[in-house]
């Protein structure tokens, strides 16, 4: 429950509601504190329900003009069906309701075991990402995404990229700090918000300008085209999956189309229930057509219409409405994408004919397929679960729908990733999903990227990494997620020019990735290329401010450049704790404050001993401490780190490079020397 505070903190941001039941009253007073402490407004209450007529207009009052909306989530309100904080999060609900798709409002909570899955909560607290808080105990994490969220209320609350947005139990995942290979779409959009107006207004030159990082932008290619997320028209509103999975499947079909240029969906997907101008959003993806539609879909009818703008000129080039049952579902997408391909057809293929693709013989091991999806872009724990439930669901519906096998097979792979399970069980799980998928259907490129990873990350097969990349492009060259693992593989191996060109081949994709710019900064951090991978970092951090690992990254880069004070103070911003630990311990030895590089790698020992050696060993390199260096990348090895494929040429690790051990170690890790 929620109510004035004694003393208000000024800000001019707005404050921030807690509601919770009164059981929870102590986690409430934990997550207030420390809000305060960081000069948050909060509304709290810390007497009992006190009634009245004036009281209840006061709460109404505040959830009416509060910032954000802090449901605290537990088995005490899963007891508790009757309750005036059950009121508050109707009326935040209500008010959710009304408020822009890239409004952040309501951030829940959870401070026990309560799963998201089985959480009694309005339908909305289930849209945006959910940060998991102990007892109430808040991490750096979570009050640095608070501040970030008031400071910038166009981002919404929802989950990150290659990176979680919140602290608690995402920031204990093993695969923040390394580079990432892939994102969830649902991070993305969530931290674009309003930083993708700072790029737009970067990349509003024609063609191949440069924005003020000094980065050329995409060019727009006469052969290129962006879906934009179709829009859920249904009455209900409850359609959104099936209405994005439209977009999607009409996306795939144009991919398979020779010699047209699609962008992926990270980039398009980000201009979800946004009213941007239609050439804008062509020069931001440098994409020459735009696809867009809706989907209204009532019991066994859909009404589905689509159109295709030229972004040159804002001229509609075609339009068409589809009154269908939803087992047509799959011609109609064809339909459209053979449209778009004969009204392009002098610029794209003379034939104007869609190769054939996979479709389920069953629709509704279709629709648990969407369903699983669309829980996968949240990008959280509770989401890949979910996602992998409902892919299995699908399976035993139709066990050869390949889709949902791939789909599966990625869960897999994030769950050995981001480290919910023994790294060998979870990596062969992933495996031997994607060889299934590659026996059923053998053009397909996905499966090989997943069994690329899986040679990389965890066999440490180099050779066959390549030989999985290499196919997987072949068969899909334009799928930026391969080129993110083709330009990694480059770089674990120490070819740094060729990492550099195949990060850029995926971020033409994917322009607006941060992930991709990510790895580019890494890439040309590696080369020495300092000054543009700063520019790569902060870019990166322009698309997605609450993006896991950037700012440690940075501050390394600043460190190299002498910018002691700027890389001390990117360190404390990382949101990733152990990242910000482990940067605290390197930027205060480099500036000879040894006794807080002390605190800060003994308080990152005892936290990352069994999870992250790899990054504790990186510490001693650069405090030149070869001895423990290595025996932490002994112990790093025995525990199957992830982070080690990334080991050779690790600029990290430079102070120990020309120690007779480091080339020990490559040839241990099956790295050239």
């Amino acid at each position: 429950m929620g109510a004035e505070s004694a003393e208000p903190a000024s800000t001019p941001t707005g404050a921030v509601f807690l509601s919770y039941a009164s059981q929870d009253s102590e986690a409430a007073q934990r997550i207030c504190e420390a809000l305060r402490a960081a000069r948050v407004e909060v509304w709290f209450d810390q007497s009992e329900l006190r009634g009245g007529d004036a009281w209840d207009r006061q709460i109404r009052k505040q959830i009416h003009d509060c910032a954000l909306f802090v449901p605290l989530i537990s088995q005490h309100s899963q007891e508790r069906l009757e309750g005036y904080f059950r009121l508050e999060w109707k009326l935040a609900a209500d008010r959710s309701h009304r408020m822009a798709a890239e409004r952040s409002f309501i951030v829940p909570v959870v401070v026990d075991s309560t799963r998201e899955r089985d959480a009694l909560v309005p339908d909305s607290f289930r849209d945006v990402q959910w940060t998991h808080l102990p007892g109430g105990r808040p991490s750096q994490p979570f009050v640095a995404r608070v501040t970030a969220l008031l400071g910038a209320p166009t981002l919404v609350a929802t989950a990150r990229p290659g990176s979680a947005l919140a602290g608690g139990s995402l920031s204990q995942t093993r695969n923040r700090r390394s580079l990432r290979i892939a994102i969830g779409l649902a991070a993305l959009v969530a931290v674009i918000g309003g930083g993708w107006f700072a790029l737009r207004h970067a990349t509003m030159g024609t063609s191949a300008g440069a924005d003020p990082t000094g980065q050329p932008q995409p060019s727009v290619k006469e052969q290129s085209i962006a879906v934009l997320p179709f829009a859920d028209m249904s009455e209900n509103k409850d359609q959104e999956y099936f209405a994005e999975g439209m977009s999607e499947e009409i996306l795939g079909v144009l991919a398979k189309v020779p010699r047209l240029t699609v962008i992926s969906r990270t980039s398009s997907f980000q201009f979800k229930g946004r009213d941007v101008d239609i050439k804008a959003i062509g020069r931001t993806l440098g994409a020459r057509y735009i696809v867009e539609g809706s989907v209204r879909k009532s019991g066994g009818r859909m009404r589905v219409t689509a159109q295709l703008i030229d972004t040159s000129d804002g001229a509609h080039r075609w339009s068409e409405t589809y009154d269908r049952d939803v087992g047509d579902v799959f011609s109609v997408q064809d339909d459209i994408g053979g449209s778009i391909v004969r009204a392009l057809e002098l610029a794209v293929v003379g034939a104007g004919e869609i190769p054939a693709r996979v479709k389920p013989k069953n629709p509704a091991a279709y629709d648990l397929y969407l369903r699983g999806r669309q829980a996968f872009d949240r990008y959280n724990r509770d989401g890949f679960e979910q996602a992998g439930d409902l892919y299995q669901q699908a399976l035993e519906l139709d066990p050869e729908f390949v889709p949902a096998i791939n789909g599966l097979a990625d869960v897999q792979l994030f769950e050995a990733q981001w480290g919910y399970g023994a790294p060998k069980v979870a990596y062969d799980r992933a495996r031997r999903t994607a060889e299934r998928s590659m026996m059923l259907d053998p053009k397909l490129g996905e499966p090989h990227r997943i069994l690329a990873e899986v040679y990389a990350q965890y066999d440490w097969d180099w050779a066959a990494a390549k030989r999985e990349i290499d196919r997987a492009l072949e068969l899909d060259s334009g799928d930026p997620q391969a080129h993110t693992v083709q330009g990694l593989l480059s770089l674990s191996l120490g070819r740094l020019d060729e990492a550099a060109s195949q990060l850029n081949a995926g971020l033409r994709l994917d322009p607006l990735s941060p992930n991709l710019l990510f790895n580019l900064g890494w890439a040309r951090f590696w080369s020495g290329h300092l000054p543009e991978a700063e520019a790569l970092f902060r870019r990166a951090l322009q698309i997605s401010p609450t993006y896991e690992s950037v700012h440690y990254y940075l501050g390394h880069v600043l460190i190299s450049r002498g910018d002691l004070a700027g890389a001390r103070t990117e360190m404390e911003r990382e949101l990733d704790d152990e990242s910000r630990i482990a940067g605290i311990a390197a930027v205060e030895f480099v500036m000879g404050h040894r006794k807080e590089s002390d605190a800060a790698l003994a308080q990152l020992t005892k936290q990352s001993a069994d999870g992250w050696a790899s990054g504790i060993a990186s510490v001693h390199a650069i405090r030149n401490e070869p001895d423990a260096a290595f025996a932490w990348l002994e112990r790093a090895y025995a525990q199957k780190d992830e982070d080690l494929y990334i080991i050779k040429g690790n600029p990290l690790f430079r102070n120990v490079a020309r120690d007779p051990r480091y080339s020990t170690f490559l040839r241990k890790m099956n790295l050239p020397e």
